[in-house]
């Protein structure tokens, strides 16, 4: 079986590996090793034999889609490719995955780089299509279990790859070792005590009533926000902690398909849990780490209550919370006074139904808050989730996806963007720097310290 130096089956385990995928510019040796990787039919068809038998509802899916296509008009990339009818959804899972169980994964090499595209540039796993499928056929939901096929054949996007392999590596997303997680939160909490007497980012805290986790991008890139988040912790009066590992919430190898890693990612941070006996869990502004950990984690690591090991919520939860009980409270003067609309994360709003609690923040918070059409479960995805954001292979895809996001902006006259959700968050950035329609977009956080009112005990002293 022909596998390359690069691009093959094994599973990045090791810092050399590792490595020497980030020194392939662009992925270029990776994608010539792919075109000459052989599949390995057996296993393929063992593995998909082992799932049909093992989980019925996906060849029941199969089965009883009545090509009826009202899933078409549900996905945003079915409309922004022009209503293409090789982007309708039932399409999609039926030339990949369908053809797959047909020709009892007897394929070759192209058609498997024909999957991995349609699964990575097709899809962003949104599940918005089984919103809206009389049946309750989950095309996202397939998807997501096609990658786990491609994955194991060696046919993954090269930045996928490389997303895995760091979380196998470093349990982060990104290259952050326990010691540059330790040396960012002691760093932001001296940067920011003198503006916030007494402020601290408490590591290891046993018992505390809050421990928050984060996302690996956080430390690396934006150190601010988890400054942001510590002050505004330290105003309501909460008593928090982060774990010393344990701390990176999100899995890029959830995007990859790599199940086993995501196993290892998730009870990293259910170790912590376990190990800090936290009250509750707090994860950051992020659409996918809150999936991952507290929707599909439990599955991955074998928890048969299907919860995580102590209640765990997303920041929305804990804004709307500590605005509902004045915790912190919102300076009237300081509201956004200009027309904003809110970005509905897939993740926690579809698929987690927290979206009363993003309205609940925006009433405290803005005076001339506007609903994207659609809103809440029914809104669309940004056009950069499931990994689509960084894939460099499907970037012209992904910019086309991006319209049906920015016309839904422009047809609310908003001028912001406030999305809770890193994902959501880079995509409307993109989209902005792609086609310039005048807009800004936000997190809470930095929002939210611009109009709380800080308690006079907490003031640095006047000079």
């Amino acid at each position: 079986m022909a596998q390359g130096e690069l691009c093959n089956r094994k599973k990045v385990d090791t810092l050399e590996h590792l490595q020497a995928l980030l020194n392939d510019t662009n992925g270029k040796k990776y994608y010539e090793e792919m075109n000459a990787l052989d599949v390995d039919t057996e296993l393929l068809w063992n593995t998909i034999r082992k799932t049909l038998k093992e989980k019925a509802r996906i060849r029941t899916w199969l089965e009883i889609c009545a090509h009826c296509g009202m899933c078409a008009d549900s996905c945003f990339l079915y409309l922004a490719n022009n209503r293409d009818p090789e982007q309708v959804p039932s399409y999609k899972i039926q030339s990949t995955l369908g053809e797959l169980v047909k020709r009892k994964g007897q394929v070759d090499n192209a058609f498997m780089q024909m999957v991995m595209d349609t699964a990575w540039s097709k899809c962003t796993c949104c599940n918005r299509c089984g919103t809206y499928c009389p049946f309750g056929i989950d095309m996202g939901i397939m998807f997501s279990y096609v990658r786990g096929l491609c994955f194991q054949q060696g046919f993954v996007p090269w930045e996928m790859k490389i997303g895995s392999g760091m979380h196998r590596v470093f349990r982060a997303q990104m290259d952050v070792t326990t010691e540059d997680w330790v040396d960012t939160c002691e760093w932001m909490a001296e940067e920011y005590e003198e503006d916030y007497p007494g402020l601290v980012i408490p590591i290891e805290k046993v018992g505390a009533d809050i421990m928050y986790t984060v996302n690996a991008r956080e430390p690396k890139h934006y150190p601010e926000d988890l400054a942001e988040a510590a002050v505004l912790f330290h105003i309501a009066g909460e008593d928090w902690t982060v774990p010393k590992e344990g701390w990176e919430e999100t899995s890029l190898a959830m995007f990859a398909g790599d199940w086993e890693a995501c196993k290892l990612q998730v009870e990293s941070v259910y170790d912590a849990m376990r190990r800090l006996k936290a009250k509750r869990m707090v994860v950051t502004e992020c659409g996918h780490a809150y999936r991952a950990t507290v929707v599909e984690g439990p599955y991955w690591a074998g928890l048969k209550s299907g919860q995580t090991p102590i209640p765990s919520f997303h920041y929305v939860e804990w804004v709307a919370e500590a605005l509902r009980t004045g915790k912190l409270k919102i300076d009237p003067a300081k509201k956004i006074k200009e027309p904003v609309t809110l970005q509905d994360s897939c993740n926690y709003i579809r698929n987690a139904g927290l979206a009363d609690y993003t309205r609940e923040i925006m009433s405290y918070i803005a005076e001339d808050f506007r609903e994207m059409s659609p809103c809440r479960e029914h809104n669309f995805c940004c056009g950069g989730g499931g990994g689509f954001n960084g894939i460099g292979r499907y970037r012209k895809q992904r910019n086309i996806g991006l319209t049906v996001k920015r016309d839904q902006i422009l047809a609310t006259g908003a001028k912001l963007v406030i999305a809770p959700c890193h994902n959501c968050w880079d995509a409307i950035r993109d989209l902005e720097e792609e086609f310039e329609i005048g807009i800004r977009w936000s997190f809470l956080k930095p929002l939210l310290l611009k109009m709380v009112i800080i308690p006079d005990h907490m003031k640095p002293p006047e000079e």
